[in-house]
This record gives structure tokens, sequence and C-alpha cells, in this order.
């Protein structure tokens, strides 16, 4: 049973990371496009940097729990 929650888990935090790696593209390139607002430009970068740190605790947490089913 602690198998099959592991491994939804992981599939889980998977697909988190993935989505929160797609924002943080997408933030990237706001924030490099000089025709955008230089506000628009400074939020897009804060956000990228949010989206990389959310993408990592979740690629990690996805990790363990891969680790996990493997035992």
């Amino acid at each position: 049973m602690e198998t099959a929650k592991n491994a939804a888990n992981y599939v889980s935090e998977s697909v988190k990371g993935t989505t929160n790696e797609g924002a943080k593209e997408a933030n990237k390139n706001v924030a490099k496009d000089s025709d955008a607002s230089l506000g628009s430009r400074a939020t897009a970068a804060k956000d990228a940097i949010g989206n990389k740190k959310d993408e990592t605790v979740h690629n990690t947490k996805a990790d363990a729990n891969k680790e996990a089913v493997k035992h």
C-alpha cells in the first residue's frame, strides 16, 4: 500500500516540477523581452526565481518518492 502511495506521489511531484519548469521558462522570456515594461520584466524575473525554487523542491520530493518505491 505504501509503495502505491509513493508511486502516486512521485507522479504528482514530477508533474508539479515540470509545470514550474515551464512557468520559469515563460517568465525568463518575459524578463528578457525588451518590448515589455521594466516593471513587467522585474516581476517576471522575480517569479522565475520562485518557479526555480518550487521546481527544485518538487523534483527533490519526486526523487525521494521514486527511491521509496524501489525499496
